[in-house]
């Protein structure tokens, strides 16, 4: 039992180092995207997507921060599945007959599935090793006790308006400083 509580230990902490591995890749693919598009474009015969490679940088850029500062880095990783589909939609469109560089787009194709299957075979182990995080129950407050009002001084058994309470106490009241004829009609 300890042998294989520590082989899935040692396969969490690789699939953890393969997804940091993944982040700084990222990051650094991001940057050459947004610092230099136009030689990547023209690189790929793909010129006038100069703004679409800068988006995409962006988007490397994001994700690589994303996988790097997270505990959970599987959704990050499974992001950038995604973006490597992205990726190959857009260079899909340069692998016409009349480019020049098609030769450079396929390269990049067959370098991006790669890079697509390292991230799957990561996301895949990082999901398989992923501890679900605990429900907390939540239980309902019993409120049944409390009447919305503030705390009384007094109990609630022994309160009574403040009229009665001056009369009880037998302080003059409105009513008994009027004449007796008044104080019916009023």
């Amino acid at each position: 039992m300890a042998r294989n509580r520590t082989i899935e230990t040692q396969s969490t902490e690789y699939a953890h180092s393969m997804a940091r591995g993944l982040g700084w890749f990222s990051i650094g693919l991001g940057l050459a995207e947004v610092l230099a598009p136009r030689t990547l474009t023209r690189g790929l015969g793909m010129e006038g997507n100069e703004q679409l490679v800068q988006a995409y940088g962006l988007r490397e850029i994001a994700t690589g921060i994303g996988i790097l500062s997270s505990d959970q880095p599987a959704p990050w990783i499974w992001g950038r599945v995604g973006g490597d589909a992205l990726d190959m939609a857009t260079l899909a469109g340069g692998l016409q007959p009349d480019n020049p560089k098609r030769e450079n787009v396929e390269l990049a194709l067959a370098a991006i599935a790669g890079v697509a299957a390292l991230d799957v075979v990561c996301g895949a182990s990082l999901a398989r090793h992923a501890r679900p995080k605990p429900r907390r129950r939540l239980t309902a407050i019993d409120y049944s006790r409390r009447s919305g009002f503030p705390t009384a001084r007094v109990s609630s058994s022994s309160w009574s308006p403040p009229i009665m309470t001056i009369a009880r106490r037998g302080w003059p009241t409105a009513s008994s400083r009027m004449p007796p004829s008044a104080a019916c009609t009023a």
